[in-house]
């Protein structure tokens, strides 16, 4: 493997964790616009033009590991160029082996364009739902900045006023029981289903946590083992954490677990006593 090239694996590795790179889509304009789907959490951007819009690359908070991956088609001399103009800015830039047509091939997450470009806008979207958040309205976040927007900002309010300040702020409602609300319960699917769905994200792990999630959220417990686990945990956050916000940041690493647990870990058992050696 070339030096500035990140495999498809290791990404996979870092996918839908605090350790995400930075994501910038650099395929040639013509091949974006023709596109129906994007590699979650990715920009776009004009590749010839990355000495320019470098400055812009989110760093620090935003960009734990300070780097950043480009992706092209097929990982060829588009994102190459592009991650090279990065790195002669400063930025630990590489590309990904394979392009974004590796990635499919591989069956890795792609989500819909059309969605992230109407509920995320150049800068930080934002999301408001009620106050005293719990399961779904936890797993909700979580799904955005893991597959939407890494930068996104949540609001926390009286249930009567979510609609209201929506409108005031320009934040997207969610899991409110108002006609006009995209995100939010249908029949019994929960609104972290409809996140899923509308963002058009096909994914056996993220299928496998949004059951737990839907049985926790709505008193299935019989959808899978892991229902009670959540809707206890979950309940004991919301119980020694007063503010909503940072309650939000406690849940995170939760959902990171249990998504990282449903990719690689499902078959996984734990047997007592441990064998001798292990």
């Amino acid at each position: 493997m070339a030096k500035y090239a990140i495999a498809l694996e290791a990404l996979l590795r870092r996918f839908a964790t605090p350790s995400m790179p930075v994501l910038i889509d650099v395929r040639r304009r013509e091949a974006y616009d023709k596109a129906d789907t994007v590699i979650p959490t990715a920009h776009w951007r004009d590749h010839k033009r990355a000495s320019a819009w470098a400055a812009e690359v989110p760093r620090g908070r935003d960009a734990p590991q300070g780097d950043v991956v480009v992706y092209c088609v097929h990982g060829h001399q588009v994102s190459e160029s592009a991650a090279a103009l990065l790195r002669a800015a400063g930025l630990a830039a590489c590309y990904l082996e394979g392009g974004i047509e590796g990635w499919r091939d591989a069956g890795a997450p792609l989500v819909a364009k059309a969605a992230l470009e109407r509920y995320r806008p150049n800068g930080a979207s934002q999301w408001v739902t009620r106050e005293a958040p719990r399961i779904d309205r936890l797993a909700c976040p979580w799904f955005v900045r893991r597959f939407v927007d890494p930068a996104a900002r949540f609001h926390y309010v009286s249930p009567t006023q979510v609609s209201a300040v929506a409108a005031e702020t320009g934040a997207v409602a969610y899991d409110i029981s108002e006609p006009g609300i995209e995100f939010t319960h249908d029949g019994p699917r929960c609104s972290f289903d409809a996140f899923v769905k509308i963002f058009g994200v096909k994914d056996p792990a993220l299928d496998r946590v949004a059951d737990i999630i839907r049985g926790a959220d709505t008193s299935r417990h019989d959808l899978a083992p892991q229902c009670a686990g959540l809707l206890a945990i979950t309940l004991g956050l919301g119980a020694i954490e007063g503010d909503d916000h940072a309650l939000l940041e406690r849940a995170m690493p939760l959902y990171d677990g249990l998504y990282g647990w449903a990719r690689f870990a499902a078959g996984e058992t734990h047997g007592w006593p441990p064998k001798q050696g292990t």
